[in-house]
């Protein structure tokens, strides 16, 4: 069967982040940036005091805020076929969650660490959130609200990972609850399209789904054909 030329493009793609291990090494020093600006925001914003009610806002905030933002990445991410750019390995890559939706079973903080080596937009925010809290009087309210969803949006990934691979009860109590994402509620990502692109607990996907349906014709007949001529070596199992 002949491939069509965006087939051929996300083979090379993937081919190029299989054979090069400068991209897992990325993912790597990503994790670790994302994960020492978290820590280093945290300390650095920890001693000023807001108080017990403004930290239950800036929580709550935080959570629409990671929500939203991450399911924008999301969208883009679902939707994005330039395979033949700089980060087209990463795309391709990428796409694969639609292939591959069941992970390895691992350690949750395991998880939270290689998860925060996709977020290379989060190296950006979490250095901009840094760099704010030097050059500007930030309300503290907001400051919290910038800084948990920095961490929130590593959190993400592990209750998407929680929400594809665990049976927990303890997950799945979070998840009717709304502090993590349900397995019914994310289902409809991958057995519709366009839709559902939110992962912390899919409370602001309505609003995504507008934005979806507005900009992208979606998924199933676009870039999820990409990969179906693409055989997934071992290395590539998630």
């Amino acid at each position: 069967m002949e491939l069509t030329p965006q087939q051929l493009r996300f083979n090379a793609a993937m081919e190029r982040y299989v054979s090069r291990r400068r991209y897992r090494f990325f993912g790597v020093a990503v994790s670790i940036m994302n994960l020492s600006l978290q820590v280093w925001l945290l300390y650095s914003t920890w001693p000023h005091r807001i108080g017990a009610v403004r930290q239950i806002i800036a929580i709550l905030c935080a959570y629409l805020v990671t929500d939203f933002i991450n399911g924008l990445v999301h969208i883009y991410m679902d939707n994005n076929d330039r395979y033949d750019s700089l980060a087209g390995p990463l795309i391709a890559s990428f796409h694969l969650h639609h292939k591959i939706p069941q992970y390895k079973k691992n350690n949750l903080l395991i998880v939270y660490f290689n998860e925060s080596g996709s977020k290379v937009w989060l190296v950006g925010f979490l250095a901009a959130v840094a760099l704010l809290s030097e050059v500007a009087a930030v309300d503290q309210t907001v400051m919290y609200v910038l800084v948990y969803t920095g961490i929130l949006s590593s959190i993400a990934e592990v209750s998407h990972y929680l929400c594809h691979s665990s049976t927990s009860p303890t997950a799945m109590f979070l998840a009717r609850i709304g502090l993590l994402l349900s397995k019914h509620h994310h289902a409809g990502h991958h057995l519709l399209d366009n839709t559902n692109y939110a992962f912390l607990n899919g409370f602001t996907d309505p609003l995504l789904n507008l934005m979806a349906a507005t900009f992208y014709r979606g998924y199933k007949q676009n870039t999820d054909l990409h990969y179906s001529h693409y055989t997934v070596p071992d290395i590539e199992s998630r």
